[in-house]
């Protein structure tokens, strides 16, 4: 007799070999890398922006699972969408009909966006840039993309063609012929305009790495060198559309762009199933599906599923009915305020960027003899290490999870849900100025932590 599935079972009997699995048949480099930097917790269960472990600590969730859970973890409007969806029994995916629910995302997306008309669904960030690429190129009869350099749009080999990260990029050539120029130089697009070939440009209005904002005017002047080139703007909004940034969209805060493309993902999903989505105006859909033999010329498997689809619509309803961005705004600019007043205090705090709940904390070579030999030191291992050396103890003294915002950085990123309130932004901002004192009083646990970074750094070299 065959036994029956039973998932609440399967993960009370196997859920302690997590780390042992994912080394044995998964990517083995990851269990790792978080025994190394003393990130592997187990975690038992999670809501809104906390977890809690099998002891009952809780923990701040700074990180959103890579901006991804946008309304925190378990909303639970977004989970009764889903289970209603479930409950129905749709007929999805016929791919011979024309079902309601992605007409109705498609229709609520757009709202927020006038200036576009039509959307494609896949299903990750990453797919909605390989649309956006296809479609300008195909749009515009040119094959060539600028992007920004240290620009983050994904890993498949189309966005990895526009990815500014020397290191993802290693070991995949050839990969499409793409260009980069610095994030707010007008007169580098200006100079790749002028050859004629240029179908776009993608940007992200602030880069995930690093936590780069473009310069005030950028965006709009960058608009119209491009359209007087016949050329298009990309908005790459995976991760600062829906809120993130204090706008729905990070573009909106520079008047009048109006990007020909915008690619959202993440948060749209709610945490629960993936989705990604391509918005553009009428006549760049209209020339890529420009007959009935075209029909199927750019397509997903399970683009427009029900699950996503009902997941996004839920998203969208909760975001109006809670004031997801305005909390994103008032949260955010608290954080960012209470973080940029410790610059002066601290002399390895350099800088605190960003918009809304997406915050960039920089760190930099110190002043005082003592903690300049200490900087050196870290810096000959590897370039990043005093950032790693913050995270690890806000997750192990303090048990808030943070991320350094790219390989080689010293700065780490606040992504946190958008849900987040001011007692977990002064929370976080209480944790890091302890963090920050102990690092400049010398203490202890924290640079022999960062002399057990070094010598793994060397080991990997």
């Amino acid at each position: 007799m065959t036994k029956e599935f039973d998932l609440a079972a399967l993960l009370a009997e196997r859920g302690a070999e997590r780390y042992e699995l994912h080394a044995k048949y998964l990517n083995h480099q990851q269990p790792r890398m978080l025994r190394t930097i003393g990130f592997d917790k187990v975690y038992e269960r999670a809501e809104g922006a906390h977890f809690w472990d099998a002891d009952g600590n809780d923990y701040l969730d700074m990180l959103a699972g890579f901006a991804v859970m946008g309304l925190g973890r378990h909303h639970p409007v977004v989970r009764k969408a889903l289970h209603d969806v479930l409950d129905a029994s749709l007929a999805d995916l016929t791919r011979f009909d024309c079902p309601p629910l992605p007409g109705l995302l498609a229709e609520k997306l757009l709202s927020y966006s006038p200036h576009l008309d039509r959307v494609f669904f896949g299903n990750s960030g990453t797919e909605a840039v390989e649309t956006a690429l296809k479609f300008a190129r195909y749009a515009t009869g040119r094959q060539r993309i600028l992007y920004c350099s240290h620009a983050f749009h994904g890993l498949t080999t189309g966005s990895l063609s526009v990815n500014g990260e020397d290191s993802f990029r290693k070991g995949f050539a050839p990969l499409l012929p793409d260009t980069a120029v610095p994030l707010g130089d007008l007169d580098a697009l200006a100079r790749e305009l002028k050859k004629g070939d240029v179908a776009a440009l993608i940007v992200e209005p602030v880069q995930g790495k690093g936590v780069h904002e473009a310069p005030p005017g950028y965006l709009r002047a960058a608009q119209d060198l491009l359209h007087r080139h016949k050329a298009l703007l990309i908005a790459d909004e995976v991760q600062t559309g829906l809120g993130r940034t204090g706008k729905f969209y990070a573009y909106q805060h520079d008047d009048g762009v109006e990007p020909d493309l915008v690619c959202v993902a993440k948060a749209l999903s709610g945490g629960y199933v993936p989705v990604g989505a391509t918005l553009g105006k009428d006549w760049i859909f209209q020339k890529v599906y420009s007959s009935m033999d075209r029909v199927q010329v750019h397509s997903a498997s399970f683009g427009s599923n029900a699950q996503a689809m009902a997941a996004g619509l839920a998203v969208l309803s909760v975001m109006e009915n809670e004031e997801i961005v305005a909390n994103a705004a008032a949260v955010g600019d608290r954080l960012k305020t209470r973080l940029a007043a410790l610059v002066d205090r601290y002399e390895l705090l350099v800088d605190v960027r960003g918009r809304g709940l997406m915050i960039g904390i920089e760190f930099g070579r110190p002043s005082s003899l003592k903690l300049r030999s200490r900087w050196t030191m870290l810096q000959a291992a590897r370039k990043g290490l005093f950032a790693q050396m913050v995270v690890v103890p806000l997750l192990q003294r303090h048990r808030i999870l943070t991320q350094v915002s790219g390989d080689h950085l010293e700065v780490i990123k606040l992504i946190p849900p958008l849900i987040i309130d001011t007692d977990d932004a002064d929370r976080f901002v209480d944790a890091f100025t302890e963090v920050m004192e102990d690092a400049h009083n010398g203490g202890g646990l924290m640079w022999d932590f960062g002399k057990t970074l070094v010598k793994q750094a060397v080991a990997n070299r």
